[in-house]
């Protein structure tokens, strides 16, 4: 029995381990640094559970982190989250294409696969799937060597300007119910975006997407990238 709890234990600390080490790999800025409150939101746990794990992954040599400051990925630490990040994103791709599940469907099934299948079943899926570069919801999927494809020149949809129109490229994965409502609103990867007015009052976005009028928060904005259209 108590090996069993051991067994048990301690796969919810690896699993613990890969996801701190995934969200800070996806959300550290362009310096590579994010902050123990933005780990805290990602993960909806506490700032002081976040610091507990951070202080085990500095440890174990995954993280460099120092208190009151930012925290960044050691080397080894990259190597194990890309690892994870594009074991996620393989099945995510794999679940949409394969499977045919909907793009805002497949996150949180691909969460649970990704940590216990073997690399050669990632490996295998990878091939069938014909190598890939970008995920359903047009993240890169790392190579098995650590190569990063190159993302499309994009920016936020929040920085759009009044009467350009551009194509969605990517949206950001972390939540499944912001992912459930921009599929229902029509905002879905490929699909055009004409803005209309953006209101002084909250920078709320009043958009046409699909032929719909749709009006959009600053903060949904700010999770959607897009390709400007050429004038």
């Amino acid at each position: 029995m108590l090996k069993i709890e051991s067994t048990i234990n301690l796969i919810m600390k690896n699993i613990s381990k890969e996801d701190y080490l995934s969200v800070i790999y996806k959300s550290a800025d362009s310096s590579g640094e994010i902050k123990v409150n933005q780990i805290a939101e990602r993960l909806n746990i506490s700032a002081a559970a976040v610091t507990d794990m951070l202080r085990k992954l500095s440890n174990e040599g995954y993280v460099d982190y120092k208190r009151y400051k930012g925290t960044r990925l050691t080397k080894s630490g990259e190597e194990y989250a890309k690892n994870m990040v594009r074991r996620h994103r393989i099945w995510e791709l794999f679940l949409h294409q394969i499977v045919g599940l909907p793009w805002d469907k497949v996150h949180n099934e691909a969460e649970n696969l990704e940590h216990s299948s073997s690399d050669e079943l990632i490996d295998r899926m990878e091939e069938m799937l014909d190598f890939p570069e970008f995920d359903p919801h047009g993240d890169p999927i790392p190579t098995k060597e650590g190569r990063i494809p190159k993302l499309k020149n994009n920016i936020p949809l929040s920085l759009l300007k009044v009467g350009e129109s551009a194509k969605v490229v990517r949206v950001n994965d972390f939540d499944q119910s912001f992912l459930n409502y921009i599929s229902e609103i029509g905002i879905e990867l490929n699909e055009i975006i004409n803005l209309i007015e953006v209101r002084n009052f909250d920078k709320s976005m009043h958009i046409i997407v699909k032929g719909k009028d749709c009006n959009i928060s600053h903060k949904l904005a700010e999770n959607v990238f897009v390709e400007v259209a050429k004038q």
